[in-house]
């Protein structure tokens, strides 16, 4: 194809459409692209509204609003402290949400359900670029296994509906994201989101030192959130097939690299110091997206313009009260 762009197919704008997780980084970014694409007829529920761990109650909300098109971007997400320290809640929560999810789409006739996955669902030593037939070929990186046992799962349930019931259910799997709505907690936020309020807090503080976990010899993608939001409405209408498609950036960096990008946008005078006791995770995370590539799509947010976006993001947040 001659286009850069994955464009949407003909989804009639009226079509009722729901993004469950619309509050998050990744909902509200394809809550933001439905807008923009002239979509009238969005549904979103936040947790107080909709408990996405009840069964009943998502059975209930699919019978009374009747999605035709089924974003799922709920999960429950953090870190590597986060999922080493709490791998019973990362496994349950997220299975059940993604249960009730998909079973409920299929009860309540859904025509279609994109369900978001992620890069950790391959083995740690995946062979680089990772290709979508990795997936289960490998052992998991140890310290967010229970994360992505959890998405694997959500996979293999998309696929069992499409097999034994017909049901059109694609899944995406995303590199490392960040982007504007990100979680920027002290202790259960992902990498980018983390090293920006690392940085700012030392340089309101006024200190001449930031800690950093690791080595910073691990290299990692990153794609900003929009640019995913871009690929999922246009795959919704353009993909239809079992397997799932990565959708990454084209290329990595190590974590030494992105923390100095992190310092350079937030302007922290100081130096930054590694910390090798504590873990790295898998040595390298680069997909292979040569198959969304042959569909005409490629990311248009460069990281270095991605991160000062996160970081006015996180200042805008830190001005409303305090970042999430």
């Amino acid at each position: 194809m001659q286009s850069t762009k994955l464009e949407p197919g003909e989804i009639a704008r009226a079509a009722c459409v729901y993004v469950a997780g619309h509050r998050g980084m990744v909902g509200s970014s394809i809550w933001r692209r439905l807008e923009r694409l002239g979509f009238t007829n969005l549904r979103g529920r936040t947790r107080q509204e909709l408990d996405l761990l009840d069964a009943e109650a998502v059975g209930r909300f699919y019978r009374d609003n009747k999605p035709e098109y089924v974003f799922v971007a709920a999960a429950k997400v953090g870190g590597i402290l986060a999922n080493d320290t709490q791998p019973a809640t990362f496994l349950y929560e997220n299975l059940q949400i993604q249960n009730n999810l998909i079973h409920g789409a299929f009860k309540a006739g859904v025509r279609k359900l994109l369900f978001l996955g992620s890069s950790c669902i391959y083995p740690k030593y995946a062979p680089q670029p990772i290709p979508e037939e990795a997936l289960l070929t490998g052992l998991l990186e140890p310290t967010n296994e229970w994360y992505a046992v959890a998405k694997i799962a959500g996979i293999k349930m998309c696929q069992a509906y499409r097999r034994q019931h017909g049901c059109q259910f694609i899944s995406v799997m995303p590199c490392n994201l960040y982007g504007v709505g990100d979680n920027y907690h002290p202790s259960n936020s992902h990498v980018i989101p983390g090293l920006i309020r690392r940085f700012h807090e030392a340089k309101v503080a006024g200190h001449s030192t930031v800690a950093c976990w690791g080595s910073g010899s691990p290299r990692r993608e990153f794609l900003f959130a929009d640019d995913l939001a871009e690929a999922c409405v246009a795959l919704m209408s353009r993909y239809d097939e079992e397997a799932p498609l990565n959708v990454g950036a084209g290329a990595d960096i190590t974590i030494r690299e992105l923390a100095e990008a992190v310092r350079e946008a937030v302007e922290f005078q100081g130096t930054i110091e590694w910390d090798a006791s504590r873990p790295d995770g898998t040595p390298r995370k680069l997909l292979d997206c040569s198959r969304i590539r042959a569909l005409g799509w490629k990311p248009s947010t460069s990281l270095e313009h991605g991160i000062r976006l996160a970081y006015r993001d996180f200042l805008e947040q830190q001005h409303a009260g305090a970042p999430r």
